[in-house]
């Protein structure tokens, strides 16, 4: 199951993580959010102990979307070594996502 995460813990969770991250950026009005919402719970299974995934409403954190500048979502970023390496903005099919991920871990 993908983490939430806020601006109190996504430090810890993100920026200090010895794995590889997958941020979902997503809010609870977003209709291709709710789409993706059930690939990225598959993916969180599959790639369980190779890379973290994990969830952020930028409803209720807008300064860490406007620190990453998220002009639109659904969007997700990958970080490896607290470094955000790759961005995919809107909806995409699971197997495009696993691609971005396999080609950066």
């Amino acid at each position: 199951m993908a983490i939430e995460v806020t601006d109190g813990n996504f430090k810890k969770e993100v920026l200090e993580s010895a794995q590889p991250v997958l941020v979902d950026f997503w809010a609870p009005w977003c209709g291709p959010c709710k789409m993706l919402g059930p690939v990225v719970e598959e993916l969180s299974k599959e790639y369980a102990g190779k890379v973290k995934i994990v969830k952020l409403n930028t409803d209720e954190n807008m300064e860490l979307a406007s620190r990453f500048q998220i002009t639109s979502i659904p969007c997700l970023i990958l970080f490896k070594g607290g470094n955000p390496i790759q961005k995919i903005i809107g909806f995409r099919p699971k197997s495009d996502i696993k691609n971005i991920i396999d080609a950066n871990i």
